[in-house]
């Protein structure tokens, strides 16, 4: 297993050193647990979906938005109860990134989720897809650094 890249944010680094420790049955049923906490999409949201990014290589529909206040960051992810990895994934992401900066944000390794051993409960595919929602999360903290550039 891959050693966990430093430049994690705090609340991240503590998810992915959580996974390490797992055994392989441990860290599919983790991911199943963080499924059960992604949080619903605040009330200003829930009717707009058409305002979040759509993350058109998931085979999973998956749409992500972006909230910046006092220069750090919180997601807003909605991925289908009927997905529950990508959910998971979805909701690991989103609690280990509440806060972070844009530039915290940016500094992710795109495969970091090799450090929490992913490979070995999920398929190529669904990894390859995972892989695009924090590039999705990224684009949308490019946004919140030219915004607050501007």
């Amino acid at each position: 297993m891959s050693e966990i890249p430093a430049s994690l944010p705090p609340r991240l680094h503590a998810i992915v050193a959580e996974f390490q420790a797992a055994n392989r049955s441990e860290k599919l049923e983790l991911l199943l647990e963080y499924a059960d906490r992604l949080p619903p999409l605040p009330d200003w949201l829930r009717d707009n979906r058409a305002d979040m990014e759509q993350v058109h290589e998931c085979m999973t529909p998956v749409r992500a938005a972006a909230e910046v206040h006092g220069g750090r960051m919180v997601f807003h992810i909605d991925v289908a109860e009927e997905s529950p990895t990508v959910r998971g994934y979805a909701a690991l992401l989103r609690e280990g990134l509440d806060g972070a900066t844009p530039e915290a944000v940016l500094a992710i390794p795109g495969d970091f989720f090799y450090a929490m051993g992913l490979q070995q409960v999920l398929s190529p595919q669904r990894l390859n897809g995972i892989s695009y929602l924090l590039a999705y999360l990224k684009r949308l903290a490019t946004r919140a650094l030219a915004h607050r550039g501007a």
